[in-house]
């Protein structure tokens, strides 16, 4: 990979400021800090949303979970236009102690990826932002306030962000939690399928200047998440349970079978084809997770009546 790809941006007390991170941070005190970078991830996030959407409060989850595909989607929305290069490529100061694609060369950007702005950033504080706003809770504000700061010290720490670009990540995640809050309370919810489609078709613009999986994957998830919450409406109408072990087995099961899917449907094609920079291969991933996010959180469901009846007779 041509290491002139991207654009280099950045000012110096960034580069100071991450080697006085580097150096304060070794050994154990660098594992629990790089942990946190779990936090802001997608399929933690997403495991997070399904635990609310399916057994806590489907309407919570519904906040919550468009909060943080949104977000998904337009962090590689903002990185495709200003595709600035990791930290760790023009200063060699700097230590990449957590590669994105860990089994890539660092310095291959196609793999690693765009660094402005912090997609773990970005993720972080839609997610846990928008638990605080909608619940109104101090430990939830708390949460919200603490996460973020720890995901994002964790990804200057690594060595693969500017503080521009968790700064910034932070600034979009706020963004998404206040937007999706504003345009829901303002749009009745007979009328939440206009607002989704307006939200996807916005947000499917990418298709004309998108290059990087993580668009189109995030693109399709946010397309199966809004057409589960029609299917829902018109068909399923699951209910929330408030038992723990229940809740459990609901995640644990609609994790399996997302994940499962995502595997199967790509079996028709060849590896060099899905990793192709293609537009049919950007299709065939959008449809990839759109299906598989469509059959998890909005089929499935189907049988949680099922399961809820064989729990009341085992008990």
């Amino acid at each position: 990979m041509d290491l002139a790809m991207g654009n280099t941006f950045y000012f110096d007390f960034e580069v100071a400021f991450m080697q006085l991170l580097q150096s304060i941070f070794g050994g154990f005190a660098l594992s629990v800090i790089s942990f946190f970078s779990y936090f802001g991830e997608e399929m933690v996030l997403v495991l997070v949303m399904g635990f609310i959407y399916w057994g806590y409060d489907k309407k919570m989850g519904n906040y919550v979970g468009t909060s943080i595909l949104l977000g998904c989607v337009l962090n590689p929305l903002l990185k495709n236009i200003f595709v600035r290069r990791r930290p760790y490529f023009d200063n060699p100061q700097i230590k990449c102690l957590r590669p994105v694609e860990k089994n890539a060369d660092i310095y291959d950007i196609a793999a690693q990826g765009f660094s402005f702005p912090s997609g773990h950033s970005t993720n972080s504080v839609s997610a846990y932002s928008s638990m605080a706003k909608y619940k109104k809770n101090k430990v939830l504000l708390g949460i919200a306030i603490v996460m973020p700061l720890l995901v994002g010290l964790s990804r200057m720490t690594v060595g693969v962000h500017y503080p521009t670009d968790v700064l910034c990540g932070w600034l979009s995640g706020l963004v998404v939690v206040f937007l999706v809050s504003f345009l829901q309370n303002k749009i009745p919810e007979e009328k939440e399928w206009l607002l989704n489609l307006i939200i996807f078709l916005i947000a499917a613009l990418g298709f004309f200047y998108c290059k990087t999986d993580d668009y189109y994957s995030s693109l399709g998830l946010l397309g199966g998440f809004f057409l589960s919450r029609e299917f829902d409406k018109l068909v399923v109408h699951f209910r929330n349970s408030k038992k723990p072990v229940r809740i459990i087995v609901r995640v644990i099961a609609g994790a399996a079978l997302f994940l499962a899917l995502t595997k199967i449907l790509k079996m028709p094609f060849s590896s060099e084809f899905l990793s192709s920079p293609t537009l049919a291969a950007y299709c065939v991933r959008f449809l990839r997770y759109l299906i598989s996010c469509f059959v998890a959180v909005g089929v499935y469901p189907l049988i949680f009546a099922k399961f809820d009846k064989f729990w009341k007779e085992e008990a």
